[in-house]
């Protein structure tokens, strides 16, 4: 690489998924011996989050100069921008959010500013292209999609499935249902519990692994459905691949996700996975498993069919397996970098 990558991204939480992919990338730039700076946002969070996102746009705009500027967040000012987290005025209109709040045409225009000024684009999923296009009229070809990676290690199931009993007191016939992500409303948390209540299967456990400033909301919910002694509520947890590796079943009944790597590592944890058509994950999947929208009730069958045939169960769980092994991060930066060296060539 000729020149160094400045990587933008505001925040720095651990548990998001972008600063998640961030963290990997950054990763493998390292052992690429690629020279890179990450620009995260230095305004205190005591201020307004639209105040925050104008102030940093300013910031970074204002110290590029000759820099390259591979942005994972909208900015007005790319070289290269990643939309991994999708299109705001797609999502907006599709869950009827109010424009009063400040922080919706905010986003708006600094995601049209990013698409245009942006020499490239990557989407990472065709979902995400089509909402860009649609959205903007932007030309398809500068439009590249990537989906995410995930990292591979070999998973150790025995010791999973001990620390995470010996927390929950699990029996060995129970089965697991599984959800990750925080912000549980647009994840879909209400409707995962409302499917979880009409299963005919009664021998499980489920567990929601993330965090979300109104979860009392969701455990209330829990108890008027009559599932409170089925369904834990972890908070965000470091360990969430023991939770991967115990699981059978993820439920992901989502009302907007560009992506969602916790599909990706889902699969790659053997679970059978099930989304809905506004998941970009769900692009990985057989239709069977795609949800038509987050209160889709045939999901309710499907899994319970799923649950009391063991058999056809694994299979799907070894189908999802084989398919994960193809995104990995190793693959994810290469084509990144093809693009970005492309981009460099031409700056």
């Amino acid at each position: 690489m000729k020149k160094k990558i400045y990587l933008i991204r505001a925040n720095q939480d651990k548990y998001g998924g972008a600063e998640i992919y961030l963290s990997r990338l950054s990763d493998l730039l390292r052992e690429c011996g690629i020279e890179f700076k990450i620009i995260n946002s230095p305004f205190p969070k005591f201020l307004p989050s639209w105040l925050r996102i104008l102030l940093f746009n300013f910031h970074v705009c204002l110290l590029k100069s000759d820099k390259f500027y591979f942005s994972l967040d909208r900015v007005s000012c790319p070289n290269v921008y990643r939309a991994g987290d999708g299109v705001h005025k797609f999502f907006i209109e599709t869950e009827k959010k109010s424009k009063l709040n400040l922080l919706h045409p905010i986003y708006v225009y600094l995601e049209k500013k990013a698409f245009k000024n942006a020499s490239k684009i990557i989407a990472i999923s065709e979902l995400v292209k089509r909402n860009i296009v649609d959205c903007y009229g932007i030309d398809k070809e500068k439009i590249e999609v990537i989906y995410n990676g995930i990292k591979f290690d070999k998973p150790n199931y025995y010791q999973a499935y001990s620390n995470i009993s010996s927390e929950f007191e699990l029996q060995t016939n129970f089965k697991i249902l599984l959800f990750v992500g925080s912000g549980f409303k647009r994840k879909g948390v209400e409707e995962f519990l409302y499917i979880a209540s009409k299963l005919k299967t009664k021998n499980f456990r489920a567990f929601i692994v993330g965090r979300d400033k109104n979860i009392q909301k969701y455990i209330k919910l829990s108890e008027v459905l009559g599932i409170r002694n089925k369904v834990f509520f972890t908070g965000p947890r470091d360990n969430v691949a023991d939770f991967y590796a115990i699981s059978d079943i993820f439920l992901f009944p989502t009302h907007y996700e560009p992506f969602g790597s916790v599909i990706l590592e889902a699969m790659r944890y053997k679970n059978a996975v099930f989304t809905t058509r506004l998941c970009g994950g769900g692009e990985l999947l057989d239709n069977y498993y795609v949800m038509e929208n987050p209160n889709d009730s045939s999901v309710v069958q499907k899994i319970d069919s799923l649950l009391e045939d063991p058999r056809h169960l694994n299979k799907v769980k070894e189908k999802n397996h084989e398919i994960s092994k193809n995104y990995s991060m190793e693959e994810n930066l290469k084509l990144t970098l093809k693009i970005l060296e492309a981009e460099i060539d031409m700056f």
